[in-house]
């Protein structure tokens, strides 16, 4: 097993804050779309992957409400088109992704 040490004469301290990951973030709001109830994802990154899939949803009937905190509030209750618009799939390779729900429901 590998190990990295590092010797100094300064030792780190402090805080950092990370930020979501996009290859989680995506296939829970594709999931969204079994959903019964809204649901609330926080730490979400701001990247266009996510844009482009809560446009897909909102296309769809559902509805989102992106908080200051970075948290997206989802609500696919009320989905009324089942369509994956091509013009928005087509620039992700995650869209993959809404197939299987979209098929479930």
């Amino acid at each position: 097993m590998y190990k990295l040490v590092i010797q100094g004469g300064n030792s780190l301290n402090g805080n950092i804050k990370t930020s979501g990951s996009k290859n989680a973030t995506l296939p829970i709001i594709f999931a969204s779309i079994l959903a019964d109830n809204p649901l609330k994802l926080a730490n979400t990154p701001q990247l266009t992957d996510v844009s482009t899939t809560l446009r897909l949803l909102m296309e769809m009937g559902a509805s989102f409400i992106l908080e200051e905190d970075g948290s997206i509030l989802i609500d696919s209750t009320h989905l009324n088109n089942l369509v994956a618009d091509y013009s928005l799939v087509k620039t992700m390779r995650a869209s993959i992704l809404a197939l299987g729900p979209m098929l479930a429901k």
